[in-house]
């Protein structure tokens, strides 16, 4: 079993069982996460937060009795009250000793490669999977051994209304760490002071990408790599568009 408990994990599962009945939320296909042993989930990251795979966690320590050990933005380890935080979450913020232990419980790992400069960005940008040629998910899904699950599902990008490009408007500003600076409106506001909007969420789980395993792709092969990464991203696309579908030909 995960390390996580204590306070955070008791806030984190009331907080995301009452978003859970605010977004109607439902998962199909989660199957593919039940079976036995540790995978890499590779989802897309909704606006501004990736409140859907937060959503994700909560239903999986429900039917598996821990939370997926989700790798975070830098800055919540190098802050001591958010350190405590993530700890008591079983969060990571990089590839270490936690991924390694946690894989080797059979334990799943969580990652969004577009991060905050995915999640982060104006209306005008919208479900669209953005991960320019981010490979280090790749060459941990090598590393430890890990079938790739796309992940994605419609009404992330509704949860708030994006104003700017927060990653661009940081590197302006020189804000440390790469911390995103966004500004978005929220059903009862400005966020982080508001709600988000009652949106329903579908949620895709598609199937295992295995063929990185047992050496078939070294991870210093970039060509390879690339071409593994244009795979990945392109079942999170279609994942996204099956269920965006679904609801508007409803």
């Amino acid at each position: 079993m995960s390390k996580a408990g204590g306070l955070p994990l008791a806030a984190w599962l009331a907080a995301f069982r009452t978003l859970r009945a605010w977004h109607r939320y439902e998962v199909r296909g989660l199957d593919s996460l039940l079976s036995p042993g540790a995978k890499l989930i590779v989802a897309y990251h909704g606006r501004p937060l990736a409140l859907d795979q937060c959503l994700l966690t909560v239903t999986l320590y429900e039917r598996l009795g821990y939370l997926p050990h989700g790798i975070i933005h830098g800055y919540f380890g190098q802050n001591r009250l958010l350190r405590r935080f993530i700890d008591g979450l079983g969060f990571v913020t990089g590839d270490g000793p936690g991924i390694v232990q946690a894989v080797a419980r059979g334990e799943h790992i969580l990652v969004q490669p577009g991060g905050t400069r995915e999640g982060c960005r104006s209306f005008r940008h919208r479900y669209k999977v953005d991960w320019g040629e981010r490979l280090g998910y790749l060459r941990l899904a090598i590393r430890h051994g890990l079938p790739i699950i796309p992940v994605a599902g419609d009404g992330v990008d509704d949860f708030f209304l994006g104003l700017n490009d927060g990653y661009e408007l940081g590197r302006r500003l020189g804000v440390p760490a790469g911390l995103p600076v966004w500004l978005g409106l929220g059903a009862t506001g400005v966020w982080p002071l508001a709600l988000p909007f009652p949106v329903k969420i579908t949620q895709l789980v598609g199937a295992p990408i295995e063929r990185h395993l047992g050496g078939r792709i070294d991870p210093s092969d970039r060509p390879a790599l690339l071409e593994l990464h244009q795979e990945v991203r392109g079942a999170v696309q279609a994942l996204m568009d099956r269920a965006r579908g679904r609801r508007e030909g409803a």
